[in-house]
């Protein structure tokens, strides 16, 4: 690995649940794809990216404000799963897998956050 993000926990965890995101809104009616499918993707792949950008060659402010990016994203993307689930594109299952995945994330993103002087 020869980037610093590369071995960064929530970096990988990002990106795991990012393929997944991409994944499962394949299955999203096409009248969604330049909203809420769009959304959601660009969404979730915004966490992995500031996380990435932000742990290289950035000062500890600014990779504390990258990962404030990162933490808005990926509560953009909890949202976005509350209106798939509102309009039926995720069943209950999907949703609580996702909200639960994320929910991580986001704990992951502010513990490291936290950590960072």
């Amino acid at each position: 690995m020869a980037f610093k993000f590369e071995r960064l926990k929530v970096w990988q965890m990002a990106i795991d649940l990012s393929g997944e995101i991409h994944e499962l809104t394949k299955k999203f009616p096409k009248k969604e794809m330049f909203v809420l499918t769009s959304q959601i993707q660009r969404a979730s792949d915004s966490v992995a990216l500031n996380i990435a950008e932000g742990s290289t060659g950035q000062t500890n402010p600014e990779f504390r404000r990258f990962l404030s990016i990162a933490l808005r994203s990926a509560i953009e993307v909890v949202c976005c799963f509350y209106l798939a689930k509102r309009r039926e594109l995720v069943d209950d299952i999907e949703f609580n897998y996702f909200y639960d995945k994320l929910t991580e994330l986001i704990k992951g993103i502010q513990a490291l956050k936290n950590s960072i002087k």
